[in-house]
């Protein structure tokens, strides 16, 4: 059986890695040979959770048609923070919980995207639907998912859903959800040991709004200070990007995983866009973004009704 790979977005964040690793190992039960992949480097939060539950790191591929004429996605459909030669291969399925934007196939395919927090909780409807039991390394991977995603469950993207697949995949993991779910996410905000490329690239995603392309990448941490105390490097970092890639905005988000707050860092020609989006106003490309913590429901929705139309 001609095999199939499975992979989430570039920058991989938790739901990305893991949603692969366990929707393979669900395809492959049912009889489909899939191997999940990755198109970035893991952060530490993922390797923290891949470790605590003895599950390996996918495999680092640049490019897919030169392995597979057929992939499935997850966690993300917008073409550009997908592999580079996507439009070379054929998309069978897109399991998904992000907005639908620049996706095209010549085929039908499977599209499977619920307003949910997370990947996983999804992937955890579907092991149900197929009759398949899930294992319990498998299911501290969706709960570790379900956990980063709603950054244990105070993101305004967290729903009822989330919170119920949580709980059941935690008893089936074995772990509890409060001590685990924390030690996870500190060893994701530490920040110490990453170079400002790594800080401004780890779960970076790139998106078209309107005529204009934009970048916003966000850093979990427990004091934004361990990355605005080296402002002027990443600085000189994000324009270096923007003119590489032509961007018109880069947002870098840094959220305060203790306080649910964000400071965002604004650079590009568009930095009149945040302000008008966000109702702020920039102090030397800055801004405090009190409550907001979710790039996919409020950092993207209010730049796109700025820059959209």
């Amino acid at each position: 059986m001609e095999k199939v790979l499975i992979f989430g977005h570039k920058s991989p964040d938790t739901d990305t890695i893991t949603s692969a690793i366990v929707y393979a190992d669900l395809k492959n039960k049912i009889g489909v040979n899939a191997e999940p992949v990755r198109l970035g480097e893991i952060n530490g939060e993922t390797q923290f959770a891949l470790e605590h539950f003895g599950v390996e790191v996918p495999r680092l591929v640049e490019t897919v048609a030169n392995e597979v004429e057929n992939v499935i996605l997850v966690d993300h459909n917008e073409f550009q923070q997908s592999a580079a030669d996507i439009a070379q291969v054929r998309v069978l399925e897109v399991i998904d919980h992000h907005r639908i934007a620049n996706f095209e196939t010549s085929d039908p395919l499977y599209y499977r995207a619920e307003p949910v927090g997370c990947t996983a909780t999804i992937l955890n409807k579907l092991y149900k639907e197929h009759g398949v039991a899930i294992e319990k390394n498998i299911a501290g991977l969706m709960v570790s998912a379900i956990i980063s995603d709603s950054l244990l469950f105070k993101s305004p993207t967290c729903t009822d859903e989330d919170i119920k697949a949580a709980r059941e995949l935690a008893e089936i993991a074995e772990v509890d959800l409060e001590s685990y779910g924390l030690d996870m996410l500190k060893a994701g905000a530490d920040v110490s040991s990453k170079t400002v490329a790594e800080l401004i690239s780890l779960d970076a995603k790139e998106f078209t709004m309107g005529a204009n392309k934009l970048e916003i990448a966000q850093v979990n941490v427990v004091d934004t200070n361990d990355v605005f105390q080296r402002k002027t490097e990443v600085e000189e970092a994000l324009a270096k990007v923007i003119d590489e890639k032509g961007l018109d905005l880069f947002l870098l988000v840094v959220t305060d995983i203790l306080e649910n707050d964000s400071k965002v860092l604004a650079m590009g020609k568009l930095t009149d866009a945040v302000e008008k989006a966000y109702n702020v106003s920039l102090e030397d490309n800055t801004a405090i973004l009190k409550g907001v913590v979710s790039r996919k429901k409020q950092i993207v929705p209010g730049l796109d009704s700025v820059l959209a139309k």
